[in-house]
């Protein structure tokens, strides 16, 4: 576990000031990267469930509930008033870290995207850069509670319903593409920022593959 958290920990700091610089300055070719990166995992992810559990048709079930929730969530997210001071609300930011911790264990599933939905990714990226402690204290004991947790509810399913768990997987993974999906327009802008989806699909898809 030392050096996976050493490197969590060496990735986050590193780059927790170039992602806030880019989301600043290139919000909408950033945003198109990050879509380019979660659809390039999802071929690794059919290739593996295939691999171990033969396909059934009614699998699919499992993928447009879990879409449809991604659908859900987007539509709460734009309905929801999120507090200006989500700072200093303990329980909230605390609550953050548990729900990111899904996306640390669950295998296709972003913690980025999670953060984004609740309307705190850009404080959890200035409070990394600026070491703020108010903010990653509390996010750090809900990672830790929800980790232990969801370590031990991915493990049932995988264990016992291996293939309806990653359809599910893919369903969560594609609805949450709606949270960044930007506002692509016909003109230079926008075939640049198609070209960024398309260098992240090969990004993800080729390290995936490795």
């Amino acid at each position: 576990m030392f050096p996976i958290l050493f490197g969590i920990g060496f990735g986050v700091l590193i780059f927790s000031n170039v992602l806030s610089y880019l989301l600043y300055y290139f919000p909408i070719h950033t945003k198109s990267i990050f879509v380019g990166l979660i659809l390039g995992c999802i071929p690794t992810l059919i290739k593996d469930v295939n691999s171990k559990k033969s396909f059934k048709l009614h699998y699919i079930i499992y993928t447009l509930i879990a879409l449809l929730i991604g659908f859900l969530s987007v539509y709460l997210e734009k309905t929801l008033c999120i507090a200006n001071n989500i700072d200093s609300n303990f329980f909230y930011l605390m609550f953050c870290g548990f729900a990111m911790s899904i996306g640390i264990v669950v295998p296709g599933v972003s913690s980025t995207i999670i953060l984004m939905l609740l309307g705190s990714y850009n404080i959890y990226l200035s409070s990394i850069s600026n070491i703020n402690l108010n903010v990653l204290i509390p996010m750090g004991i809900g990672i830790l509670i929800g980790s232990l947790i969801f370590m031990k509810i991915t493990k049932f399913l995988l264990n016992n319903f291996y293939a309806q768990t990653f359809f599910a997987i893919i369903g969560f993974t594609l609805g949450s593409i709606l949270v960044i999906l930007p506002n692509i327009s016909f003109n230079i802008f926008g075939i640049i920022s198609i070209l960024c989806i398309c260098l992240g699909f090969f990004i993800s898809n080729t390290i995936s593959n490795r």
